[in-house]
């Protein structure tokens, strides 16, 4: 296929079966056709419903093409459907998630305080607190994060805490070569 391809022959909404050089035989309509990129927006296959698959499509890459029809544009805002709802509440759930994930991380304290807070993270309800690991509600660890560091809490919380810390520091001075 040449460059030289009329803007006619990719008009918006015709119904196109394409065969490619890399070897795929599809059926898509024509979304639109951006000539000084030269790719076509393609929506694959005929079937209606608010999912569809969209493909890119460089025209160079077409090696033969055949015309099966003209159907109304794809992108009428009649016919568009967008679930506003759905939309807002994806949104809602990411900004929530990513928020979560912000309050794992603590602020001013070192890639091994960290990796300690992750750990404990794993097996118990955990939170920072600035700088101090606030474990379960009641039991708090502080800067260095050793076994001593560790108070508060009922006695079984808190030597629950301290043998969760103490396998967290072996593993990170074996994995960390002894820092």
């Amino acid at each position: 296929m040449d460059g030289a391809t009329n803007s006619e022959e990719f008009a918006v909404g015709c119904l196109l079966s394409i065969k490619t050089t890399l070897g795929d035989d599809f059926e898509a309509q024509v979304i639109t056709f951006d000539r000084h990129t030269n790719i076509l927006v393609l929506q694959e296959g005929s079937k209606a419903g608010p999912r569809r698959n969209i493909r890119l499509l460089k025209a160079n890459y077409i090696k033969e093409f055949s015309f099966l029809g003209q159907a109304e544009d794809p992108l009428d805002i009649k016919k568009c459907f967008l679930d506003l709802n759905t939309l807002l509440a994806k949104e809602d759930l990411a900004i929530r998630q990513a928020e979560a994930e912000a309050e794992r991380i603590g602020v001013g304290v070192t890639s091994e305080a960290q990796s300690i807070f992750d750990a404990l993270s794993k097996t118990l309800p955990v939170r920072w607190d600035k700088t101090v690991i606030v474990v379960m509600n009641e039991v708090r660890v502080s800067s260095p994060y050793l076994p001593e560091s560790v108070n508060g809490g009922t006695p079984a919380a808190n030597e629950r805490v301290k043998k969760v810390l103490e396998f967290e520091r072996k593993r990170l001075q074996t994995r960390g070569g002894g820092q």
